[in-house]
């Protein structure tokens, strides 16, 4: 790719990643301390978590961006991440100087996964959660598996794992890769086992439109080779179209429509799924899935698929099923206080926030849900999903939407109108109001809420803390 150039990683010993806070980028750095490089980083912040787990590492991070840091790391090679700008002072150092320059996903590629097997899980929808299912059932089936996820898995309480199996599964971001490859972080990884798990419009702020969107996956599909393997979610009919094209063989898997892989005899509750899983018609036998939601069930039946041809039987994918617990911030219960459940969940798509509001009132049934929700992400805060979101939240009981700053990264003419989501909301018969501000949220959420209620809080990041202040708030009335 532009801007970057073959690297004899033989001779390589000292790495410094530019950009090192972000979640993918200090995993990865993690990673590769693990391996055995001498790792160091730079960010424009350095703050807990990832401070934290960096030290733990043995990590060094400088705070701030600057030239002297290449100084003080002396790097063979410098990975760039994705939020690192041309004009970035480091990274014009490092083009300055000479010294090679990596993206994140094409170090990874290169490094990790061309000398394994590659597992990779993309899609819209339900990546994290997927991967980390993935990851732990072949480490659950003793395969020692190597992962790299996107979020903090229950079950290794973290995101990476580096283990001496053949397989590395990982999690497929159609985002960009660096400021030098504007190309999706997927295709530098090399998958030879793959699932697609849905494909709706995303990422406004770098996608022109559905048809752009939707040709990443097609690239992605393609770069499967012949003895590879796809596990396809027929429930979107774009996947289906897709998965026609690819060169290896290909299982359909879907909740909703018939496939090679279904979930029969499907029940949700408080103790999260039991179906029957079938692949082609023929019951498997049982299976017990903790973390709720049809969702779940679904990323499940794709796993199962893949798995499968990885050569898992259905013993294994059962026993591993039964003890997954899941990934943080997907449905994670926060704590209760007064009577009342605090629910913490990164659901920020429109289909996303719908499918984590079903999945919750099945795992509480009769309790009433209280869905606050902060439209964050670059494509949550424009317009383009106005209609989608005015119907994502019919389980709710009641709906507070936080009503974003003004941000240059979205023009005022192309932003989510909060007041008339509001309205919408409202107007579909489930009381809704505009929030200035986390505290006002806060305020009215503590008003109205009784005991037995949940309030799920959904936003792809901080919320201001609001689920410790609305333990707080309710713990004190």
């Amino acid at each position: 790719m532009e801007g970057e150039r073959a690297i004899d990683w033989s001779a390589v010993k000292r790495i410094h990643l530019i950009g090192v806070c972000g979640t993918g980028m200090g995993s990865f750095a993690g990673m590769l301390k693990a391996a055995g490089y001498e790792v160091t980083g730079s960010d424009e912040n350095v703050y807990p978590p990832m401070s934290t787990q960096l030290e733990r590492w043995g990590i060094r991070a400088f705070s701030g961006y600057g030239a002297e840091n290449l100084d003080r790391a002396r790097p063979d090679v410098v990975v760039v991440g994705n939020v690192v700008r041309a004009a970035n002072p480091e990274a014009a150092a490092v083009r300055e100087r000479g010294i090679p320059q990596v993206s994140f996903p094409a170090a990874l590629g290169e490094l990790f996964l061309a000398p394994r097997h590659s597992v990779v899980i993309a899609g819209t929808h339900g990546k994290t959660t997927t991967s980390a299912m993935m990851g732990f059932l072949l480490f659950r089936a003793g395969r020692d598996p190597s992962f790299l996820v996107g979020g903090v898995t229950r079950d290794f309480d973290g995101n990476f794992r580096l283990g001496q199996g053949p397989h590395f599964v990982v999690e497929g971001d159609e985002y960009d890769t660096a400021y030098f490859d504007k190309g999706p972080k997927f295709l530098h990884y090399r998958p030879r086992t793959a699932v697609l798990t849905s494909c709706e419009m995303d990422h406004a702020d770098i996608y022109r439109d559905e048809e752009h969107y939707r040709s990443a996956f097609e690239r992605f599909v393609r770069l499967l080779p012949r003895d590879g393997f796809l596990a396809a979610c027929s429930t979107w009919a774009s996947v289906a179209e897709m998965a026609r094209a690819a060169a290896c063989d290909v299982e359909t898997y879907s909740v909703e429509r018939p496939a090679d892989w279904e979930a029969r005899e499907l029940a949700l509750g408080a103790g999260g799924a039991s179906f029957v899983l079938c692949r082609r018609g023929r019951a498997l036998g049982p299976v017990r899935l903790p973390v709720g939601g049809a969702h779940n069930v679904e990323n499940a039946l794709g796993v199962a698929a893949a798995a499968t041809r990885l050569g898992l039987s259905y013993e294994e994918l059962a026993a591993g099923f039964l003890e997954f617990r899941g990934v943080r911030r997907r449905q994670e219960v926060r704590g209760a206080a007064g009577g009342v459940t605090v629910v913490d969940d990164f659901a920020h798509h429109p289909t996303a926030v719908a499918r984590t509001l079903a999945a919750i009132r099945g795992s509480f049934p009769g309790s009433r849900l209280l869905a606050c929700f902060e439209p964050r992400s670059n494509t949550s805060r424009r317009s383009l999903h106005q209609a989608e979101y005015a119907r994502s939240f019919g389980d709710a009981s009641s709906v507070f939407v936080l009503r974003p700053a003004p941000t240059d990264r979205v023009p005022e003419a192309e932003r989510l109108d909060v007041d008339r989501l509001a309205a919408d909301v409202s107007a579909g018969g489930t009381p809704a109001r505009a929030c200035a501000t986390v505290e006002e949220m806060v305020d009215a959420v503590r008003a109205e809420a009784r005991p037995g209620d949940v309030v799920v809080a959904m936003s792809n990041g901080a919320f201001g803390g609001i689920w410790d202040r609305l333990l707080a708030a309710l713990g004190g009335r």
